[in-house]
């Protein structure tokens, strides 16, 4: 196999994955190491559509100033997901800013990020942040396009318009897809005649093979949504002869409510299961978000007998809803990779059948045009077979 091949189906192979990675980051709501700015308020270190490396929060841990961060917010972009730098770190929380921007987010109406709030921290070695250019100018172009015909569709058919960027979100996913099975079959065979006859299948490829590779990366990208925005919070509460209006000042044996906000930032519908620690319940102790929704649990703290200070735990686990919540809730009862494995399970599952459904359990067979046929000739042919 020649070298420029090899060079062609590698870049094309990693156009494809990055693209996919903005795709299912948006889906899931989660940054999965790659995302991308989409206004300019990060000048001059990021332009808006470019892209950057995301580091998970629960990798990356506890960011400082000069850290650019993602963090889901309360008031900017309507309580979106927003890419903005460190500029202090105060006890209240972080201060934040974009670095084109005269003044912090917290001279606003945005409250100081906590750490509860950062999905993920952009990949700075020496200090500057790795950018890829126009990674996302890209992928809001064609989420655009698929959004402005889905609208005009919409208002033939008389289909509501009112989650259009979701469906775009997705049909840039099955667009990806497309993409990727396109570069496969334009790339994956041998590009030049052969003279003599080999025994071997080339351009044949195993049906169980192939499967195995695309649900790999499914149920990869999948457990990642589950498992990144998990986590373990803390809450801290003053018993004290001298309590105050504030929930976690108490006295001795008082109780006091605290409302946690849940949010699911992607367009599938997750469970979430919240474990308590000691002197903390929660009403309810599981519940169900649909897609780019938000609900609250109450936190009922009640204080020891003894003054001091306390620090007790809520565990947080979420699940992707394949399965009816309940039977989550049971499996998570038992461990929660008992229940992270029946999701993956699922999964397999469909994307197993939906593939022996659409091209039969036979061998997938990939035969190249070559490169002595013009790519105007290839792309009349293929327009021919859609008259």
């Amino acid at each position: 196999m020649r070298t420029r091949t090899l060079v062609v189906r590698g870049v094309a192979g990693l156009v494809v994955l990055a693209v996919a990675l903005l795709v299912v980051g948006q889906v899931f709501g989660q940054p999965i190491l790659l995302s991308y700015v989409a206004t300019g308020s990060m000048e001059p270190t990021m332009d808006a559509g470019d892209g950057f490396v995301a580091v998970p929060n629960a990798v990356a841990g506890s960011p400082s100033e000069g850290d650019v961060v993602v963090f889901d917010a309360q008031e900017l972009h309507g309580g979106e997901l927003t890419t903005h730098r460190i500029v202090e770190v105060t006890p209240d929380g972080y201060v934040t800013a974009g670095d084109a921007n005269p003044f912090t987010d917290q001279g606003g109406d945005e409250p100081p990020v906590t750490d509860e709030q950062i999905v993920a921290v952009a990949w700075q070695p020496g200090g500057e942040v790795v950018t890829i250019p126009h990674l996302g100018t890209a992928v809001m172009g064609v989420q655009g396009a698929l959004e402005s015909a889905y609208g005009t569709a919409a208002s033939v058919l008389g289909v509501s318009t009112a989650d259009s960027h979701g469906v775009g979100s997705v049909l840039v996913g099955l667009g990806v897809a497309l993409f990727g099975v396109g570069i496969l079959l334009d790339h994956a065979g041998v590009t030049r005649r052969e003279t003599a006859r080999s025994t071997s299948r080339e351009n044949v490829y195993a049906f169980w093979g192939t499967v195995a590779l695309v649900v790999f990366v499914i149920v990869a990208l999948a457990t990642a949504a589950m498992v990144v925005p998990a986590g373990t919070y803390e809450y801290e509460v003053a018993v004290t002869e001298s309590p105050t209006d504030d929930p976690q000042i108490l006295a001795p044996g008082e109780t006091s409510e605290l409302t946690r906000a849940v949010e699911n930032a992607g367009y599938a519908p997750v469970v979430v299961v919240h474990e308590t620690g000691s002197g903390l319940e929660a009403e309810p102790e599981s519940q169900t978000l649909g897609p780019r929704s938000e609900d609250a649990t109450t936190l009922s703290v009640s204080a020891p007998q003894e003054t001091g200070e306390y620090t007790s735990h809520v565990g947080e686990y979420r699940y992707l809803a394949v399965l009816p919540p309940s039977l989550l809730v049971w499996l998570h009862g038992i461990h929660p990779l008992a229940a992270i494995a029946a999701v993956d399970l699922v999964l397999v599952g469909v994307v197993v059948g939906a593939v022996a459904l659409l091209f039969g359990r036979g061998d997938f067979r990939i035969r190249s045009p070559g490169d002595h046929v013009a790519l105007s000739t290839r792309l009349r042919r293929r327009l021919r077979r859609w008259r």
